[in-house]
């Protein structure tokens, strides 16, 4: 008989060892079908893309949007759900692909923008972790991201399923094979989950933190405003998340020599773009560490050095997060809670 273990942290640290595992099956069993769904899409000729989604989908949907607005080039935009659901706004969506990205599929608002998106005209493609989800039902077109259950409330193989499924549809979307690229990714999520001693050693510089600012640019901003919310949600830490470029723009203000900052740096233009940000956090003492390639990490005082050097740009996030998740998890424990319990939270949020 298998016992059961009560250690706290023990469903969000199974599910994040599972994350390999579920990158591999959407590469296999999963590509197919996305390079079918994006083939009748692709065959409709949507000329501008919405994507529509909350919290950590929210995080996945602006990943998706700088892949389709860069690789694919068609103008994308994230969906204001009020506009329909609390104003009741008619649109034309003629010509409009909107994409809903929810793990659970059960979210009311989701299901209800989009099925007003469908009677306005769009086609609507729903990426859930969840086949028979009302937001599965409602939408024309369906992705599963074939995660398996969920359990703990910080979602964390969902996410990057997410990434993952929205690059594969990407790429598809434009005839190419994106599998190709994506290959090397589960390999590479092994070697970075098994570090585990790297990140507790990080998480000790932040036991005592007040507040954390996270910033990237490009594909890493995205990674920046997930790692943000899974911080806030298991340690309680308020974690403010910025574009580089923003972040210059005023909140640069607030960072001091004992400012806590992370910066995803995405190697690419991503990165470079960040360039002038980071020396401008280093002439002002901020406590640095870098997640990114190894010459970004050596120029900062602490970081954790990504093996993405056979990646394209527009996959590293989906390595990125991972050290990431995993400093969430041990900065909870250190404080003395437990990353499976985050008080006030529900797995399926019920907004309308």
């Amino acid at each position: 008989m298998t016992e059961t273990t009560t250690e706290p942290g023990h469903l969000m640290a199974g599910e994040m060892a599972q994350q390999p595992e579920v990158l591999r099956r959407l590469l296999h069993e999963g590509a197919p079908r996305i390079a079918r769904t994006a083939a009748h899409i692709a065959a409709r000729g949507p000329r501008f893309v919405l994507l529509t989604a909350r919290g950590t989908s929210d995080n996945a949907a602006l990943y998706g949007k700088y892949l389709l607005e860069i690789l694919l080039g068609r103008p994308c935009g994230l969906t204001s759900m009020s506009v329909t659901t609390a104003y009741q706004a008619r649109q034309d969506l003629t010509d409009c692909l909107v994409i809903a990205v929810s793990q659970s599929g059960g979210s009311p608002d989701l299901v209800a923008s989009t099925t007003a998106a469908r009677r306005a005209g769009a086609v609507t493609l729903a990426v859930t972790n969840n086949p028979d989800s009302p937001l599965a039902q409602a939408s024309e077109y369906h992705i599963d991201i074939l995660a398996g259950p969920e359990r703990a409330l910080p979602a964390t193989k969902t996410y990057t399923a997410e990434l993952l499924a929205l690059y594969l549809l990407a790429e598809s979307l434009r005839g190419r094979d994106g599998g190709t690229a994506a290959a090397p990714l589960p390999g590479l999520a092994e070697q970075v989950l098994a570090r585990h001693d790297e990140v507790r050693q990080l998480a000790g510089r932040y036991r005592f933190a007040e507040r954390m600012v996270l910033t990237s640019r490009g594909f890493g901003y995205p990674t920046a405003k997930e790692a943000a919310l899974k911080l806030m949600e298991t340690s309680y830490i308020p974690a403010l998340s910025y574009s580089g470029a923003d972040l210059l723009h005023g909140p640069l203000a607030m960072v001091d020599n004992v400012s806590p900052v992370i910066a995803i740096v995405t190697g690419g233009k991503g990165g470079q773009a960040l360039q002038p940000v980071l020396d401008r956090l280093k002439e002002r003492g901020a406590d640095l560490v870098v997640v990114g390639p190894r010459a970004a990490v050596s120029a900062a005082s602490a970081g954790f050095v990504l093996p993405t050097e056979s990646l394209p740009e527009e996959l590293q996030p989906v390595l990125e997060i991972l050290p990431l998740q995993r400093l969430a998890y041990e900065i909870t424990l250190a404080r003395g809670q437990d990353p499976d319990a985050p008080r006030a939270l529900a797995k399926v949020t019920r907004t309308s």
